[in-house]
């Protein structure tokens, strides 16, 4: 499951888009605002109806794309002269999504090639209350 190497937000920095096309993983974009995280994932020629999304166990957002059949009677029996265009393949992507989300509120829409998730964060999560940490030793 190379998708779970990408759930931490900094481990994703050191990878460029380019190696993620390589590795048949869908290029992504994960930002932040005050009040929801985001994920964009290319989704270029799927369909609603092949596209699924998942929380998981660990605040695990899960996003799979599983193509389907696009080949027609007739192409089948073709003689192709050019096929340039790629097909789809199956993709799976995993992003960890931190504590404070809305897991019950969290919605998606797919336009354009491009499916948008958004986790509603919680308004007012709970704040730390202030205090002494104290610094044990071992000598």
């Amino acid at each position: 499951m190379a998708g779970v190497l990408f759930a931490d937000p900094f481990r994703r920095l050191l990878w460029s888009p380019a190696s993620l096309r390589r590795s048949g993983l869908p290029a992504a974009d994960w930002l932040e605002t005050p009040s929801a995280h985001i994920i964009r994932v290319d989704v270029p020629g799927f369909g609603r109806e092949e596209i699924k999304l998942q929380l998981e166990e660990g605040n695990v957002l899960h996003v799979k794309g599983e193509p389907a059949s696009s080949a027609s009677a007739a192409e089948k029996d073709a003689l192709w002269h050019v096929a340039e265009r790629a097909e789809k393949e199956e993709f799976s992507r995993r992003f960890g999504l931190p504590d404070g989300v809305k897991g019950d509120q969290i919605h998606a829409q797919v336009e354009n090639g491009v499916v948008t998730v958004v986790a509603p964060k919680e308004v007012h999560p709970a704040k730390l209350k202030p205090r002494a940490i104290p610094i044990s030793s071992k000598l």
